[in-house]
């Protein structure tokens, strides 16, 4: 199925699976609908199975979405003391569509007890409570933990009662964006068949003698968390110079906040110094990185922020990033704040998932669990960026379980694809917005998106958070206290803030104005093709203006 019929189908409002081989899209159709959603204003929940999953979503995960946790089980005593609590409430009762992605790893217990949940928070005895459910995955991906001993068809989710209830219209992606040439997506293929071929595991092999063109060394990719920490901080320790070291600042409800440590990729300890190999963990397509995307530490900047050359050849001053989990109000419950880097000389399989990466040296040598070599041969978009370094029998394998489900979902997407036509689903596209409680009218929508971009002129986390104090007058020594960020930071967000929210008046924070008007005779002397230098600046007037007061300056002039 094409992605334009997949993201009609869930416009219709049916209940869907989509899935597909990785880097067919899976996540840019979601992304697709959501924006959708969002500009007819219908309340859509952003969830995933893993934190990891939650964060490239920008969601959370489900367990914590539903308030289930790790429980097992849930007692008619347990569903009364969830309806007390507010948060869960709240977004329980307002949700009109519900997306899990990265359902291959959601255990079929727990699915059933988010059925469980809604029909109980939505008074309504229709799958998930009558809501919208869309689930996305590739069960030919790391499955869910078990019990020990506990057999497939005990875990999977399509083997749940809410599965089969739900009566999932299943969408099976099948046109290939990341793979960029047919030998690598020939051996997926054959792995998500199990019918490896003698030639393809021949091309595995031979891939050791690649040479990959990046001049640094490529990321190294093992099953185990052992071998990657120790790579890691072997290679850091032969580094010369002094370790700059930088904790994460966390603000909000304590338990949201132990699901953000356990889900964001970025360490709640960082430790770098020039000549460190780093990886990128979140997107910021504005600043020119994705998740995923490497470099080296060259310097640090005069506010101690590192600075990366990405292979590109780009170079980023990197700032702070925010994780973090809000209600339906936007209002922020709990904040994890950190670079958005971790060392990269080595990650694990499991970390990677999601990723594209550019190069990467893999271990499989001690592969454990079935789906890992397919998670990460598929985190490439061509085998001459692969160097395998090991391989045991099990890397190759996949559930075979998951191969017969996946024959009976091509089936049903095949069926579903033939007796629907995308414009006999956009018709009825309207009325489902209409159910929602969502905006139909075209200049609504025209408004509506317009808002919302010019939030997005700039991004939606940590400035979101400082704009939050900014408003309530709040000096900037207060703010960064409250936040754990530097009072230099604080100034820094403000710039981009008044740029980007330009109705808001923040005219509290501005200088006097002797000082703007100094500060104001250098700043027009800069090239107006580049980006403002507040190093040259500060010279410009002999350091007789701190640079907190040239950043208050500089936000405030055009």
């Amino acid at each position: 199925m094409q992605q334009e019929k997949a993201l009609a189908i869930l416009k219709s409002g049916k209940n869907v699976f989509l899935t597909g081989s990785a880097g067919t899209g899976k996540t840019y159709v979601i992304n697709q609908y959501i924006h959708y959603l969002k500009a007819r204003k219908v309340p859509v929940a952003v969830t995933a199975s893993t934190g990891i999953a939650a964060t490239h979503m920008n969601g959370m995960t489900i367990h914590s979405w539903a308030g289930i946790g790790v429980k097992e089980h849930l007692t008619q005593g347990n569903l009364v003391t969830m309806k007390t609590k507010k948060y869960l409430k709240k977004h329980l009762e307002k949700a009109k569509i519900l997306i899990i992605d990265e359902i291959s790893m959601l255990h079929k217990n727990q699915l059933n007890l988010v059925n469980t949940v809604l029909q109980y928070f939505k008074n309504n005895n229709k799958p998930f409570g009558g809501i919208q459910i869309v689930l996305s995955g590739d069960f030919f991906q790391l499955p869910p933990i078990g019990k020990s001993g506990e057999k497939s068809r005990d875990k999977f989710s399509f083997m749940s009662e809410a599965w089969v209830n739900a009566n999932l219209k299943v969408c099976y992606l099948t046109e290939q964006y990341r793979q960029s040439d047919t030998s690598l997506n020939h051996i997926l293929n054959e792995i998500r068949v199990g019918q490896i071929s003698k030639n393809s595991i021949q091309l595995l092999k031979a891939t050791t003698e690649n040479k990959l063109e990046n001049k640094e060394d490529p990321t190294k990719l093992f099953t185990h968390n052992y071998d990657v920490d120790t790579l890691n901080a072997q290679h850091l320790s032969t580094l010369e110079g002094k370790t700059k070291i930088f904790k994460a600042s966390t603000k909000g409800n304590i338990k949201l906040i132990d699901t953000l440590k356990n889900s964001v990729l970025a360490g709640e300890k960082l430790e770098l110094k020039i000549g460190a190999k780093v990886m990128f963990v979140k997107n910021n397509v504005e600043k020119g990185y994705v998740n995923g995307t490497l470099g080296k530490v060259i310097d640090f900047s005069e506010e101690g922020f590192p600075i990366v050359k990405i292979i590109n050849g780009k170079v980023i001053i990197v700032e702070q990033e925010s994780w973090i989990i809000q209600d339906d109000h936007s209002k922020v419950l709990a904040s994890f704040n950190q670079f958005p880097l971790r060392l990269a000389w080595a990650i694990t399989i499991h970390k990677c998932q999601g990723m594209t990466l550019d190069e990467a040296e893999i271990d499989l040598s001690k592969t454990f669990e079935r789906g890992q070599g397919y998670v990460a041969l598929s985190r490439l978009k061509n085998i001459e960026s692969l160097q395998l370094k090991g391989i045991n029998d099990m890397a190759l394998m996949v559930d075979s379980l998951a191969y017969k489900a996946d024959i009976r979902f091509q089936e049903l997407s095949n069926e579903i694809d033939q007796s629907l036509t995308v414009s006999e689903l956009e018709a009825v596209a309207p009325l489902f917005i209409k159910s929602c409680g969502g905006i139909t009218n075209t200049n609504e929508i025209k408004k509506n998106k317009k808002k919302i971009k010019e939030k997005k002129s700039v991004k939606q986390s940590t400035y979101v958070i400082t704009l939050s104090y900014l408003k309530q007058k709040k000096s900037i020594k207060e703010i960064a206290n409250e936040r754990g960020l530097s009072p230099g930071t604080i100034s820094s967000h403000l710039i981009k803030i008044c740029k980007g929210y330009p109705d808001e008046d923040l005219s509290f924070y501005k200088p006097e104005k002797s000082i703007l008007e100094k500060v104001k005779k250098v700043y027009d002397k800069q090239p107006k093709d580049k980006p403002i230098s507040l190093k040259a600046i500060f010279e410009g007037l002999n350091g007789q203006i701190s640079y907190d007061d040239i950043k208050l300056s500089v936000a405030f002039l055009d």
